[in-house]
C-alpha cells in the first residue's frame, strides 16, 4: 500500500515553485490566488527567507506548494490507499482525501495562520529538537524546567521537538543534554506550537472550521492527536482544533501507516524532512521513502511504483530487444484496463504507417486512457512510438510509450 504524507511549516524555502513555474499543475498557485486574495506566486517565487519564516506565510506556501506537487501526481493516476501530513501537513492531507475542497482549505490555512501568527504575538514562545534521547527523558526534562515548556513533536525515534517560553525551553534544553541528549537544535519558527500558549487561537479556528463542510475522506487520514484513522466526517473539526494545543505524534503516525500495511511513503511538498524520518522507521528493505518536491522527482517516484525489474523487462518485452539510450523515457500505465491512444498519438501504433514530422509531448500531455484513468506523460520530448494496441489489457506500471526527452524534460 501507499501512503501520502505532507509536511508542514517549517519546510517551505525561498524559490521553492520556481522548479514548477512551467509545469501545468503551477495553474493551481493562480487559482489560491484568488481565492485568498494573497500573491501566492509572489510567496513560491520571489519571497526571501525572513518573509516565509513568518507564519502565515509560511502556512499558506507550503500548504499551496503541497497541492501543486499532489496534483502533478494525480496526473500521473498515482493514488494513495492511506493519507497523513504533519501538523499543518493534514490540512493537505484532508484535501488530497476529499474531506474538504481547495477553496475550504485555503481558507482554513489561512485564517490558521493568522490566528497562530496572533496568539503568538501575545504569548511569544520558541521550539527546539532535541536529538538523541528518548521520548521519556524529553518529557522528564520539560517537567523538571518547571516553567512553560511541552513536548510538541514525536518525530522519530531520537527526535523530539520541544517548544514554550524561550526561557523554560532552554532550560529543559539544558537539562535533556544532562540527561544524554546529543544535540539541542533552535528551530526558526514564530510560536512555541502544538503547546497550550497556542489556546488563543483556538477561538478562531474553530469559528473558521464550523463554516466547513467536511466529508469522510477516502481514503482514511491518520490524525496527529491520536494517532489514528478517522473514516467519519464529524471528526474532523475536533482533531483540528485540538491539534493546535497537543504534540504531533508523527512517529506513532507512521508506526500506524506500517501496521496498515503501508509499504511505499511519498512525501508530497517543499523539503524532504518527513521522508527522512520515515525512513528511521521501515522495518525492511521492502519499505520505501521517497519525496517528490521537483518536476524531476515524478520519474523517480514513477520508477520506484513500477519498480525497476518491471520497466526492464516490460520494455524488453513490448520492444522486442530494441535498445532504450539515456536520453529516452518510458511512460507507464498508472492503472490495468483496456489501452486507447490520445488523439493524434493513432500513427505511432505498431504496424501503423507513420506521418511525417515530430509528434511532441509535453510535461503533464495525455498520452492516452486505460478505462477511464488518463496516461499523463511526466516527460516532456519527442513521442518515438506506443508501445501497445488499442483494446489491448495493459497492467499498472506496464509501459505504453517512449519518448526522447529534451533537455527540459530529462532527468
Amino acid at each position: 500500500m501507499l501512503a501520502f504524507t505532507f509536511p508542514g511549516q517549517g519546510s517551505q524555502r525561498p524559490g521553492m515553485g520556481a522548479p514548477w513555474k512551467d509545469h501545468p499543475s503551477f495553474d493551481l498557485v493562480a487559482d489560491a490566488s484568488d481565492i485568498t486574495g494573497r500573491d501566492v506566486a509572489a510567496l513560491l517565487l520571489e519571497a526571501d527567507q525572513e518573509s516565509l519564516t513568518r507564519t502565515d506565510n509560511a502556512q499558506l506556501a507550503t500548504f499551496v506548494m503541497s497541492l501543486v506537487v499532489l496534483d502533478a501526481a494525480e496526473r500521473l493516476g498515482v493514488e494513495p490507499g492511506r493519507c497523513a501530513g504533519h501538523s499543518l501537513g493534514e490540512y493537505s492531507a484532508l484535501v488530497a482525501a476529499g474531506a474538504i475542497d481547495l477553496e475550504s482549505g485555503l481558507h482554513l490555512v489561512a485564517e490558521r495562520g493568522a490566528a497562530m501568527r496572533h496568539a503568538a504575538e501575545e504569548s511569544p514562545g520558541t521550539m527546539a529538537a532535541v536529538l538523541g534521547l528518548d521520548e521519556d527523558g524529553v518529557e522528564a526534562a520539560c517537567l523538571r524546567a518547571e516553567g512553560e515548556a511541552w513536548v510538541a513533536n514525536y518525530n522519530a525515534p531520537g527526535q523530539v521537538v520541544i517548544a514554550g517560553s524561550t526561557e523554560a525551553v532552554a532550560e529543559a534544553g539544558r537539562l535533556a543534554k544532562e540527561m544524554g541528549a546529543k544535540k539541542v537544535l533552535p528551530i526558526p519558527v514564530g510560536g512555541a506550537f502544538h503547546t497550550p500558549l497556542m489556546a488563543p487561537a483556538r477561538d478562531r479556528l474553530r469559528k473558521a472550521l464550523g463554516d466547513v463542510s467536511f466529508h469522510a475522506p477516502e481514503p482514511v487520514v491518520i490524525a496527529n492527536v491520536d494517532a489514528l484513522a478517522h473514516p467519519v466526517a464529524a471528526d474532523w473539526p475536533g482533531l483540528l482544533s485540538a491539534q493546535l494545543c497537543s504534540p504531533v505524534r508523527w512517529r506513532q503516525t507512521v508506526e500506524r501507516l506500517l501496521q496498515d500495511g503501508t509499504q511505499t511513503f511519498v512525501e508530497l511538498g517543499p523539503g524532504g524532512v518527513l521522508s527522512s524520518l520515515a525512513r528511521r522507521l521501515l522495518p525492511t528493505a521492502d519499505t520505501i521513502a521517497l519525496s517528490v518536491s521537483t518536476p524531476e522527482d515524478l520519474q523517480r517516484l514513477v520508477e520506484v511504483l513500477a519498480g525497476e525489474s518491471a520497466l526492464v523487462q516490460a520494455a524488453a518485452d513490448q520492444r522486442a530487444g530494441e535498445r532504450f539510450h539515456v536520453d529516452e523515457r518510458l511512460v507507464l500505465s498508472p492503472a490495468a484496463g483496456l489501452f486507447a491512444p490520445a488523439e493524434g498519438l493513432e500513427q505511432l501504433i505498431p504496424g501503423k504507417p507513420r506521418h511525417e514530422g515530430e509528434v511532441r509531448m509535453e510535461v503533464g500531455g495525455l498520452v492516452g486512457t486505460v478505462g477511464t484513468t488518463d496516461i499523463r506523460s511526466p516527460f516532456a520530448g519527442s513521442v518515438e512510438g506506443i508501445l501497445v494496441l488499442p483494446g489491448e489489457r495493459v497492467s499498472s506500471g506496464q509501459p505504453v510509450a517512449w519518448l526522447r526527452a529534451n533537455e527540459e524534460g530529462a532527468s
